[in-house]
């Protein structure tokens, strides 16, 4: 009796550990290829290297936000020290000071 008790505690107990066990298949399902099968695989891999070698390089970029602040953000001009010597100068009154 006792060993029925520990076979169905240790079932109890394998069975999340079964569960978290990777499926892993180690006999191939699909029959392995023909040697025609490879050759023609390995020709249309061939044709295709050479035709992603026919499309030419991009030398622009497509983003057309791209543009936008290409140059560095330029500084406000300086005041001019003759201009600023002509105006007069306004007190609180509003009359100018002289």
């Amino acid at each position: 009796m006792k060993l029925f008790r520990f076979a169905a505690v240790l079932a109890v107990l394998a069975g999340p550990a079964y569960a978290q066990m990777p499926n892993l298949n180690l006999l191939q399902e699909a029959p392995s290829k023909t040697p025609e099968e490879k050759a023609a695989e390995a020709e249309r891999d061939k044709a295709y290297k050479e035709t992603l070698k026919k499309i030419p390089d991009s030398k622009t970029s497509n983003d057309p936000w791209g543009g936008m602040r290409s140059d560095p953000p330029k500084q406000p001009a300086a005041p001019k020290a003759s201009a600023a010597t002509s105006v007069p100068k306004k007190t609180k009154s509003g009359t100018a000071a002289n």
